[in-house]
């Protein structure tokens, strides 16, 4: 026996507008936030290609601190802009209704990227389970 569908409220469906629109923000911020390391890169590089400019006093440093330096850059540009990329799918998803367990694990995700992150991922957490928004997805 099939229960009734639950009602949906314009609460829900006007929260779940705000959800998008705060991923897609969330997503933008930490795009640019992954851009921060690009100076290690630089400075990675340059140490790489030019040592002696690094030389204040004393010898330059060896060529394995640069290829560190850009590197762990390089690595954490990525994974930054590979969060943003995914937080702005997730939104996408919310506005399309599909994938609810995506965005319910990006949820989780964005709760270790304090503070704005946590309460997106609290808010998303909350609002993709309740009843009436899962039926929304089905």
């Amino acid at each position: 026996m099939d229960s009734p569908p639950l009602p949906l409220s314009s609460k829900d469906v006007e929260n779940l507008r705000l959800l998008e629109i705060f991923h897609y923000v969330a997503g933008a911020v930490g795009f640019l936030l992954a851009c921060i390391p690009v100076i290690h890169l630089i400075v990675g590089i340059a140490i790489i290609m030019a040592p002696t400019s690094m030389n204040s006093h004393g010898e330059p440093p060896p060529a394995v601190v640069g290829w560190l330096f850009a590197g762990l850059a390089i690595v954490f540009i990525l994974l930054g802009w590979t969060m943003a990329g995914c937080t702005i799918v997730s939104g996408r998803m919310i506005a399309r209704r599909k994938r609810r367990m995506f965005s319910f694990v990006l949820g989780a995700i964005l709760c270790m990227f304090f503070p704005f992150g946590t309460a997106l991922g609290v808010f998303t957490i909350i609002l993709l389970n309740k009843d009436s928004v899962k039926s929304l997805y089905a």
